[in-house]
């Protein structure tokens, strides 16, 4: 089995830290591990950021303004979105326990050492690069490749632009669930998306669907709510 690199080095690490002086010492040990970062100020912040920048890691305070670290965790678990530690100045026994309740991957209590906070996020990152190693997402005869970041019906493959695997991505994570247009907007497309750009993206990737699956996956469309994916049996 190929070794999983637990290097920081060109990962995105999303930092949503109100203080800006701890959010600064984040940042300087980052860059010494060749990390991307970025800062979100508050928690509405943080969750337009995950959608659009997708960082494989995320440092999350819990007292933020406008919307506080519960929040943003339990909001992120229903997007699938990326692995989470916590650093909060909260450190009882019950802050902890919510926190992992709600999905948090590590949690770290304030004052923090910055070496430590590095080396959690490298053995989080690890766990979640292991847990998607090959992993592959299946709807029918549709099959989703997470580390390729290619999608086949059958053996075809589907000539898909990069924003196009997302939705596609986005959809095939939540089976025949159904998929509103503002999480489409928030998981797969950029901050400056609106309402009805995402219909030329459904539009072309229902068609080639539509000219390559076998099975029957279709791309369909609930009135006035969003999409999900339907496999023929």
């Amino acid at each position: 089995m190929t070794a999983i690199d637990p290097s920081l080095a060109d990962r995105r690490v999303l930092i949503v830290e109100d203080e800006p002086q701890i959010a600064d010492i984040i940042v300087a040990f980052l860059q010494r591990e060749g990390a991307q970062h970025m800062v979100a100020r508050d928690g509405e912040d943080a969750l337009r950021a995950a959608g659009f920048w997708r960082p494989d890691v995320m440092i999350l305070d819990l007292k933020l303004p406008k919307r506080d670290g519960y929040s943003v965790l339990s909001e992120l678990r229903v997007r699938q979105g990326p692995p989470v530690v916590i650093l909060s100045a909260l450190g009882e026994d019950v802050d902890k326990l919510t926190g992992f309740r709600l999905g948090c991957d590590d949690y770290m209590v304030k004052p923090f050492n910055p070496l430590e906070l590095v080396a959690r996020l490298k053995a989080v990152l690890r766990r979640s690069l292991e847990r998607d190693a090959n992993r592959a997402l299946v709807v029918g005869d549709l099959r989703v490749d997470l580390d390729a970041h290619e999608a086949f019906c059958g053996e075809v493959a589907l000539a898909l632009t990069p924003t196009e695997f997302r939705i596609l991505r986005c959809l095939a994570e939540r089976g025949g669930r159904l998929v509103t247009r503002a999480q489409i907007i928030d998981v797969a497309m950029n901050e400056e998306a609106y309402d009805k750009s995402v219909n030329p993206h459904i539009s072309r990737l229902r068609q080639k669907l539509a000219d390559t699956s076998r099975r029957g996956v279709r791309l369909v469309s609930v009135r006035n709510e969003g999409y999900r994916l339907e496999a023929s049996s």
